[in-house]
């Protein structure tokens, strides 16, 4: 599993810092997850989640938004529309870069922001609602005692879980605009998730989203659950469930093409998702190549490099493990790291007039044991004579012929 840094541009103009959970291996779906009223990407909640679906082969993004966390702009002058429209920017992020999220999950405030946004993500499958006020204006009852201020000033300083934020009469206004319509349109299935012992969200609310809404529709109890789930069985019960009732609205992942047959000694590679992931088999092997996200790949495997710096160093350690144990000198492990880099001229010794640029490939060896002089400089150089060690120093020709796709 991984998990990656990313960013995107929010309904305000900012950058929104978001963190994408990847499963092993191609991710059978991707989920957006949005997080509850005034928390953030990374509550115990949203990561406990995000993880337990992670490995039930889910991909999951989850975000900061507008002025929160270590997203940019200002929270006072965001509000629910606004939070409806960042969850329309992290769905285009996904399918512009990786796939549009089929699963929306919403926490507290956050289910009923997905709710509004389903409507506008025609990939959308499935919604799942946690803890969710059935309408955004059931916020407000958290500064209830703020209202007139913020009415009288335009403003007010309010305290939510002992952190204090700025609260405009824009966003007061913002929540009243809004109502449950979204539920009778909903062309989604929904799984409403709650606990009847919540203290933020009475379990009234779950009713009404669940009454509101067309079927296919669930409804699933958290039981002794407290609104934050914040404990961690609570939140592994939650994703587990979600990943089951998932699997029959959002698919199972496409098929692997058939193995091919290969010949040993042999490696063939066909592309995996018709982007930079592959998928490399040998007679008796398989695994993936991709790219780092950064260039546009999913980095659900090494790149074309890593297994260049791999194929050498594991050839290093096979060879010198096999001389010291023919030797029988006490060698208790050997490790090596490597790196690839291109160098000009100017930085490099061994470049000439006629090759102004070189590939170099550093190779730190390291050796454990109990060795003389003479034995770690004669182990050094057993190193040189690894196989692929030789094949990259010697003349390597590549011979590249078209072969007619089989039908």
């Amino acid at each position: 599993m991984g998990r990656h840094k990313v960013s995107f541009t929010g309904s305000q103009g900012g950058q929104l810092a978001g963190s994408l959970e990847t499963p092993e291996g191609e991710a059978q779906a991707y989920v957006l997850f949005a997080h509850c009223f005034t928390c953030g990407k990374d509550i115990a909640a949203a990561s406990r989640v995000a993880r337990a679906l992670t490995r039930q082969g889910l991909a999951v993004l989850r975000f900061d938004f507008t002025g929160l966390g270590s997203s940019d702009g200002d929270f006072a002058n965001t509000n629910f529309s606004s939070n409806v429209q960042d969850l329309i920017a992290a769905a285009d992020f996904l399918r512009a870069e990786y796939n549009a999220p089929s699963l929306l999950i919403g926490h507290s405030l956050g289910g009923t922001a997905v709710l509004q946004a389903a409507a506008q993500l025609p990939e959308c499958k499935g919604v799942v609602t946690i803890g969710s006020p059935s309408s955004a204006s059931h916020v407000a009852h958290q500064f209830a005692c703020d209202i007139d201020a913020i009415e009288t000033d335009g403003q007010a300083e309010v305290t939510l879980a002992s952190r204090k934020f700025t609260i405009k009469k824009q966003f007061i206004d913002d929540l009243r605009a809004w109502d449950s319509s979204a539920l009778s349109n909903l062309n989604a299935a929904l799984l409403v998730m709650h606990s009847p012992v919540d203290k933020t969200v009475a379990i009234d609310n779950a009713e009404a989203i669940y009454r509101g809404a067309r079927h296919p529709k669930s409804f699933v109890s958290l039981d002794n659950a407290d609104h934050l789930l914040s404990n961690a069985d609570d939140a592994a019960y939650v994703a587990d469930t979600i990943a089951a009732w998932a699997k029959r609205y959002i698919g199972s992942p496409d098929k692997s093409p058939a193995r091919p047959s290969v010949t040993a000694g042999h490696v063939v590679v066909a592309e995996r998702d018709h982007k930079f992931a592959q998928n490399v088999y040998s007679d008796t092997h398989q695994w993936i190549a991709d790219e780092p996200v950064r260039v546009g790949g999913s980095d659900i495997g090494p790149d074309p490099y890593d297994h260049l710096l791999a194929a050498l160093g594991t050839c290093t350690t096979m060879t010198m493990r096999m001389y010291a144990n023919r030797k029988g000198w006490p060698v208790k492990h050997v490790s090596v790291e490597l790196s690839h880099a291109r160098q000009h001229g100017d930085d490099c010794a061994a470049c000439d007039e006629a090759h102004p640029q070189i590939d170099v490939i550093s190779r730190r060896i390291t050796i454990e044991g109990d060795l003389d002089d003479a034995q770690r400089k004669r182990m050094m150089e057993i190193a040189d004579r690894c196989p692929v060690h030789r094949t990259l120093h010697g003349k390597l020709v590549i011979e590249t012929e078209a072969q007619e796709a089989s039908t």
